[in-house]
């Protein structure tokens, strides 16, 4: 294949060399590949109209709205981000494939779940804030990991790595996910219809489920009444799938319950603004993070190859890996 004859794939995502490496080592023998951010608007213009491919984080972010009516012709969109609740689907051509780059941030994001669990479970930042200001508590028990049983609401590719080291604690894992099986072994694994069941036994629950038309709310005043009184509840997915306001009710009345919380309500790259509707962070009982539990060194970097990686299974006719069901997004909220 000719340099010419080579389709385009345009990455309107702004990368660091390491990224680009990555991405070029992929897909330089079977693309070319353009650098939106580099271009100047009449050269981004001309490369979406050539492209068959676009990889982008935020597209709805990073191309204009001008920009959004020049992918008649692109085929496949691939997502650097592991959800596509963010899409104006609206927008896109109704003959785009859409793929998440699922798994991509699994393995940083279960370190930082574990880190909020056991920060949470032993009281880190309470204890932390009594010593400065001169009580030395040291007769309080905190929580054991070994023998508790955790439940990991949506256990796709980071579930499983969460599991992986929850096991490593002597830990019973109870999962969820939509087809009730896993390739991962674990204590108990269903759908949502046996949300009540896991929830009403854990010790440690996990979210990390997508934001989809089935998940919206799917946690709320009902469910956190199924929890123990002294459980730690971990959200990693997206805020949206818990009921804010039942979330902070539940927390200030049950000073035992323990929640950290790196997926919020409203966040900079979905709307715009980090905004919360109920302040959290003055509840003792709360660890937040700024939704960056994907973010190492190097994970980006990663993600870059594995979304190359599908972009090449593309270009090549293999089956994909992480295609979006437009049906499962209500594309009239954004």
């Amino acid at each position: 294949m000719r340099g010419d004859e080579k389709p385009y794939v345009s990455v309107s995502y702004t990368f660091k060399p390491d990224a680009k490496e990555r991405l070029e080592e992929v897909l330089s023998p079977l693309a070319r590949i353009v650098y939106l951010p580099e271009l100047s608007p009449a050269e981004r213009s001309a490369s979406l109209q050539k492209s068959r491919v676009l990889l982008a984080l935020a597209p709805h972010q990073e191309l204009t709205q001008s920009e959004d009516a020049l992918l008649t012709n692109i085929d496949f969109l691939q997502l650097l981000s592991a959800g596509a609740d963010h899409l104006k689907f609206d927008r896109l051509p109704a003959h785009l494939t859409v793929a998440s780059n699922i798994g991509a941030y699994a393995k940083p994001m279960a370190e930082h779940v574990l880190a909020m669990v056991l920060a949470l479970s032993k009281k880190l930042m309470i204890h932390h804030k009594e010593l400065k200001q001169g009580i030395f508590d040291q007769k309080s028990e905190n929580k054991a990991l070994a023998g508790a049983t955790a439940a990991i609401v949506g256990f796709g590719g980071i579930g499983r790595e969460v599991a992986r080291l929850f096991k490593a604690f002597g830990m019973r894992v109870l999962a969820i996910n939509r087809s009730g099986k896993s390739p991962e072994p674990v204590d108990f694994i269903g759908t949502q219809a046996d949300l009540g069941k896991v929830l009403t036994e854990a010790d440690v629950i996990v979210i990390t489920l997508p934001l989809n038309r089935s998940s919206r709310g799917l946690i709320g005043a009902a469910e956190f009444k199924l929890m123990k009184p002294d459980a730690v509840l971990v959200n990693v997915g997206r805020g949206e799938v818990i009921d804010e306001g039942a979330f902070y009710q539940h927390l200030k009345e049950t000073p035992t319950f323990m929640a950290g919380i790196d997926a919020w309500w409203v966040e900079p790259v979905r709307h715009g603004c980090f905004a919360m509707n109920y302040p959290f962070l003055s509840l003792p009982n709360v660890l937040g993070s700024p939704h960056n539990s994907a973010l190492t060194a190097g994970s980006l970097a990663a993600a870059a190859q594995k979304a190359a990686e599908n972009i090449r299974r593309f270009l090549l006719g293999e089956p994909l890996v992480g295609i979006v069901n437009r049906a499962d997004y209500d594309t009239t909220e954004h």
